[in-house]
């Protein structure tokens, strides 16, 4: 390690000292798991998984056998912080008594104050130094990283009076606390709002102004329904062309956004033309119908598909909105339409008589897509369109 792997990545203001981690703290490897050598009285213990920045999930925790040594060693106390040793190395929460008793593996390092720094300032610096990539200078990588303790021990730290330490962390745990509040509050309200969309969505209670009737439908009433293809992978002439051709994995990468904008791959016109894959105009639905079934994109640009996908175009006075949440909520009901078979995937034929319930106002399609997407409804993909 290089002298300057061991320099603060920030300049320092006048009345602060530089230090290290070993200076300031005593490390502890935890007890390492052997079902066939490890004796003694089982106890409840804390591993990497356990450990998630800011918090500890003492759910599900396993027993391991430790000897009187050991339950002297390895007993955890409040303010001790825990970090990640492995994986996601630096990643570290402070013990605060959550079990009355409780032990820790040797995938996290239990670090414990001298008594002149402040473990909770610790571990925002060493969550501020995962962001920055600073900490991966104390890393070494193998299949996955690790943090040895030899290195950890040398990493720097600023520090300012135990005072300003203090004022530091509490102002940075009040910051987490009322996000923490926040994000309940707003968990809270969006549950109201989907509530209040789902009554919506099924026709329970209607808009102001609304009166008009729900209606059964069949899918090719609302959009047209199109197919894909895969041109031949032996025949470059046919790849690595202008023609965006999405496949599944490209729809699961947008991880819950509506909007697909661009592919992994693309075709040629020759390879659209010698393949059943279909040039699908801007604002096309993409649906994955084979394995994956039921996830839908919005596509932003004309793009082709693989064979794994059903795609749609709304028909003339259908709003693309609703159309894409409308097919979001079908998810279980597609899957059903796959009960029996070995190898999941919507047919054609069986889309083409497959009914959904619609407003019969297209202004009231266009009104309930607007809600859904001012409340980024993640539940819209739960609604009942179903005609039970």
């Amino acid at each position: 390690m290089s002298i300057e792997d061991t320099t603060l990545p920030f300049k320092l203001p006048a009345d602060w000292r530089s230090t290290f981690v070993g200076n300031e703290f005593f490390l502890t490897l935890g007890k390492m798991l052997d079902a066939d050598k490890n004796v003694g009285v089982p106890k409840p213990y804390l591993g990497n998984k356990s450990v998630r920045w800011g918090r500890i999930d003492i759910n599900d925790l396993s027993l391991i056998k430790l000897t009187p040594s050991d339950l002297h060693r390895y007993r955890l106390a409040d303010g001790d912080l825990l970090v990640c040793e492995g994986g996601d190395v630096g990643r570290s929460a402070i013990w605060s008594g959550q079990l009355e008793e409780c032990y820790f593996q040797k995938a996290l390092h239990r670090v414990r104050s001298r008594g002149g720094y402040s473990a909770v300032l610790l571990r925002y610096l060493l969550e501020f130094y995962s962001k920055t990539g600073f900490l991966l200078n104390f890393a070494t990588q193998t299949s996955i990283a690790h943090l040895p303790k030899d290195k950890f021990e040398v990493m720097p730290l600023p520090k300012p009076s135990m005072g300003e330490q203090k004022a530091i962390a509490g102002a940075l745990s009040d910051a987490d606390t009322l996000i923490d509040e926040l994000e309940r509050l707003i968990a809270k309200k969006r549950l109201i709002k989907q509530g209040a969309i789902q009554e919506l969505l099924t026709g329970r209670r209607r808009l102001p102004g609304f009166s008009d009737s729900w209606v059964k439908k069949v899918l090719p009433e609302l959009a047209e329904i199109r197919s894909g293809g895969t041109p031949s992978t032996t025949n470059s002439e046919l790849w690595d062309g202008d023609i965006a051709w999405c496949t599944p994995t490209d729809i699961t990468a947008l991880k819950g956004n509506r909007f697909l904008s661009q592919t992994s791959r693309y075709i040629t016109e020759l390879g659209l033309r010698k393949s059943a894959a279909e040039l699908l105009p801007a604002g096309t639905i993409v649906m994955t119908s084979r394995a994956t079934i039921g996830e839908c994109a919005i596509a932003m640009i004309p793009m082709s598909t693989n064979q794994g996908f059903k795609n749609f175009i709304s028909r003339p006075g259908i709003d693309r909105d609703f159309l894409f949440y409308l097919l979001s909520a079908q998810k279980i009901g597609f899957i059903e339409l796959c009960s029996g078979s070995t190898f999941l995937e919507i047919g054609m034929s069986q889309l083409r008589k497959y009914h959904v319930r619609v407003p019969s106002n297209t202004r009231a399609c266009r009104q309930l897509s607007r809600m859904m997407i001012e409340a980024n409804c993640t539940a819209a993909r739960k609604v009942d369109f179903s005609l039970s």
